[in-house]
This record gives C-alpha cells, sequence and structure tokens, in this order.
C-alpha cells in the first residue's frame, strides 16, 4: 500500500431481499484502520451495497481528507461491474446512488478503482454487516 492511498474493504446485505440491511466498511490507509457499520433499515441487497459504499466515501472525507488514490474491494460483482459502467442500472433508486458516488468521486478529485473479491477475502466487512443488522434488529 503506497503512503497516500486506501484499501477499502466494503459490504452492503439484507436478510430478505428486500429485508433487514446493514452495511460494513473497513478502510485501511498506511497509518490506521477505520471499521465501521450500520443498520440501514429496509433495504435490498443491491441497495446494502450501494449505501455501503457512499457511506465509505463520506467517512473518508472526515478521516482521510487528504488522500486521493482509494481501491474498493467489494464481494458483489454485480456492483462492480455496475460502478466501472460495464452494467448499465435499470433499477432507478441504484441509479440514483450511482450518480451520488460518481459526483463524490468527482467532487473531492478522488481516483478510485472497484475490484471484485470472493467473499471469503471481505470476511471483516460480512462480520460488520451482520452486527449492524443484529443490533438494528435487537432496538
Amino acid at each position: 500500500m503506497e503512503k497516500d492511498e486506501l484499501i477499502i474493504f466494503c459490504d452492503g446485505g439484507a436478510r430478505g431481499n428486500p429485508g433487514p440491511a446493514g452495511a460494513g466498511i473497513v478502510i485501511k490507509s498506511s497509518k490506521k484502520t477505520v471499521k465501521f457499520r450500520k443498520f440501514l433499515g429496509e433495504k435490498t441487497n443491491n441497495q446494502a451495497e450501494y449505501e455501503a459504499i457512499l457511506l465509505a466515501l463520506k467517512k473518508i472525507e472526515d478521516e482521510f481528507p487528504h488522500i486521493k488514490t482509494i481501491e474498493f474491494y467489494l464481494d458483489s460483482e454485480l456492483a462492480v461491474k455496475q460502478l466501472r459502467g460495464d452494467y448499465k442500472i435499470k433499477n432507478e433508486s441504484l441509479g440514483k446512488s450511482l450518480i451520488s458516488i460518481r459526483n463524490l468521486i468527482i467532487v473531492r478529485d478522488l481516483l478510485v478503482d472497484f475490484k471484485h473479491i470472493s467473499r471469503e477475502k471481505n470476511k471483516e466487512a460480512d462480520k460488520l454487516v451482520n452486527r449492524a443488522i443484529d443490533e438494528g434488529l435487537a432496538e
């Protein structure tokens, strides 16, 4: 990892589709690691994935404002292909989320790459998703 680069492991998920959903994010820089989770309420799996990415982008604005190069690792191949522009988005809600993500990237002048990884390699973010859902349902 380069000095001015972030690695983000990001996951969003829902129990049921739609169902209670959560986001889990692990952000790693050369100096520190930040982990967080959030209960998202009733969402689809895809909506939760996009919401997790938006949350991560907003978090880095607060925690790492000077870093401009980011690698996102997601276990949703569909989301990665949509974010890269390989697949079109037909769902209006996801389309709006994609626009929000792209706007944040442009406004902050970020160099972002979205990469697909196996669920095995995204376990930490996945655990945070499940904890967020469990905590949200317990309230």
